[in-house]
C-alpha cells in the first residue's frame, strides 16, 4: 500500500488554512468568486466538453454499462444547466451568520445560535461531472473548504473543470486550498483521506451502494450518508392506468443511472391486469428488463403478453439499486402490503403512491419512513434544483444532521454566541 501521509497533510493543511479564511468572507465576496467560476467555465467550455468526450470514450471501451455512461456524459445542455445551477446559488440566501433566535437567561446573558460553516469537507463521488461544480458552489457559498475525490472514469473532465475553478480562485484572491481536486485514482489515497481526522471535519460520499459502503467501512471522520436509492412506486387500486404508466416510465427511463430513479413498482391486485399490460408493453419497448413476482408473472401470462424481456424476480431484485434499464415489479393485495414491502427493502431515499384516495395518500405519507415521500408524482423530483435549493451536495438517506436533498443549510452547523455584562456563575 502506498503511503500518502505527506500528500494528505499538505492538502489538509491548505484546506484548514482556507477554511479559516472562508468562514469570515462576506456574502458579496463569495458570490463574486462564484460568478468568476461561471465565467471561467464558459470560457473553457470547449476544452471541458472535449475532455469529457475522452472520458466517455474510455468508459465505453472499458465496458461500462450505458446507463452509467449516460450519467458520466456532459452534453452541451448539461453543461449549460451546470453553470446555470452555479449562478442560481449566487441568488440564494446565505445561511452563514444567521442567528436562530436570541434569548435572555436568568443571569441576564443574551444567548443565540449562529449558523457557521462545517469547516473542511471531503467529497467522495462517482461519475457525474456536475457534482464537481455543485459541491464547489455550495461549499464556497457556505464558507467551507472542500477536497474533491471524483470517480476515475471522470478524471479528465474533473481536471478540466478544476482548471477553470483554480483560475477563478486566483483571480478573486482566495486561498488555493479553498477547492482541491485529488488527482490520483488510487483507492489507498481515499482510505487514508478518510482517516485524516486532524484535517477533515465531514465526509460526504455520493454514489452507488458500493461507494457508500466503502466510505462507511473506512471513515474515521463524521459522515453524511447519501445516494443509495432503492426507490418504490405503489399504484393503488383504481388509479388512472395511463397516468401511472407515464409516471413510472419517467421515473425509470429518463435517467436510469440517477439515485432517484424508481427500482421497484408495486401494483394493487385490483388494478394489476390493466397496469401490468401497459407497463410491460411500454417499458419493454423502452428497453427495460422486468423482474416479475410469481403473481405478476401469472397475470402477465394470462394476458398473452410478450415476456421475452421478463424474468421471475428473486430476493436480490427487491433489494437492488439497479441504476440501469431494469425494474422489479410486485403485485400486492393491499396498501398495507405495499408499505410493508417498502419498509423491508427501501434504502430510505424516495417513495411514491399513485392514488385517488386522500386517506390512502395520508397513510402512505405517515407510515413510509423515507427522506422524500410523494403523492401522484415521479420520484425523479428528489433533487436540490427541483426543490429550489439551486444545486445539491447530495441526498441524505440518514436522519442525523441532514435528510433528503442537501442544500446550503445542510453544510452549516451552529455556534452559540453569548453576550454578557460581567456575569459570573454562582
Amino acid at each position: 500500500m502506498t503511503d500518502y501521509t505527506l500528500e494528505i497533510k499538505k492538502m489538509g493543511t491548505q484546506a484548514k488554512e482556507a477554511a479559516r479564511f472562508l468562514r469570515t468572507r462576506s456574502t458579496v465576496e463569495k458570490n463574486q468568486l462564484l460568478l468568476e467560476i461561471a465565467k471561467q467555465l464558459n470560457a473553457a467550455k470547449s476544452d471541458i466538453i472535449a475532455s469529457n468526450g475522452m472520458d466517455v470514450a474510455d468508459a465505453r471501451s472499458s465496458g461500462l454499462k450505458e446507463a452509467l455512461i449516460e450519467r458520466l456524459t456532459l452534453t452541451e445542455k448539461r453543461f449549460e444547466e451546470m453553470v446555470e445551477g452555479l449562478v442560481q446559488v449566487v441568488s440564494l440566501k446565505d445561511p452563514v451568520g444567521e442567528v436562530d433566535g436570541m434569548w435572555l437567561n436568568d443571569s441576564g446573558l443574551q444567548i443565540g445560535a449562529r449558523r457557521v460553516p462545517l469547516g473542511v469537507i471531503a467529497m467522495i463521488y462517482e461519475s457525474r461531472p456536475n457534482v464537481t461544480i455543485d459541491a464547489t458552489a455550495l461549499c464556497i457559498k457556505t464558507g467551507n473548504a472542500v477536497i474533491l475525490k471524483g470517480g476515475s472514469d471522470a478524471l479528465m473532465t474533473n481536471k478540466a473543470l478544476m482548471k477553470a475553478v483554480d483560475i477563478a480562485i486566483e483571480t478573486c484572491g482566495f486561498p488555493k486550498g479553498s477547492v482541491q481536486l485529488v488527482a490520483t485514482t488510487d483507492r489507498d489515497f481515499t482510505k487514508q483521506l478518510l482517516a485524516a481526522k486532524p484535517y477533515i471535519d465531514c465526509v460526504i460520499p455520493r454514489g452507488g451502494a458500493g461507494l457508500i459502503q466503502f466510505v462507511s467501512d473506512h471513515s474515521k471522520v463524521p459522515m453524511i450518508e447519501t445516494g443509495t436509492g432503492n426507490c418504490h412506486i405503489y399504484v393503488d387500486s383504481d388509479y388512472d392506468v395511463n397516468k401511472a404508466i407515464e409516471i413510472i416510465k419517467n421515473a425509470k427511463v429518463q435517467r436510469p443511472g440517477a439515485c432517484n430513479a424508481v427500482e421497484t413498482v408495486l401494483i394493487n391486485i385490483e388494478n394489476a391486469n390493466a397496469v401490468l399490460k401497459q407497463l410491460i408493453e411500454t417499458l419493454t419497448e423502452a428497453g427495460v428488463e422486468l423482474a416479475l413476482c410469481d403473481k405478476s408473472f401469472e397475470i402477465a401470462n394470462s394476458l398473452s403478453l410478450d415476456l421475452s424481456s421478463c424474468k421471475l424476480a428473486a430476493d436480490y431484485d427487491w433489494e437492488t439499486e439497479y441504476l440501469d434499464f431494469k425494474l422489479a415489479v410486485k403485485t400486492v393485495s393491499t396498501l398495507e402490503d405495499a408499505i410493508a414491502h417498502i419498509d423491508a427493502y427501501s434504502s430510505g431515499h424516495s417513495e411514491a403512491i399513485l392514488t385517488n384516495h386522500y386517506d390512502h395518500a395520508q397513510k402512505f405519507l405517515d407510515y413510509v419512513d423515507s427522506s422524500t415521500v410523494y403523492v401522484n408524482a415521479s420520484t425523479r423530483f428528489t433533487d436540490g434544483g427541483q426543490f429550489g435549493f439551486g444545486a445539491e451536495i447530495g441526498i441524505s438517506t440518514q436522519k442525523l444532521h441532514a435528510r433528503g436533498p442537501m442544500g446550503l443549510v445542510a453544510l452549516t452547523t451552529i455556534k452559540y454566541v453569548v453576550y454578557g455584562n460581567g456575569q459570573i456563575r454562582d
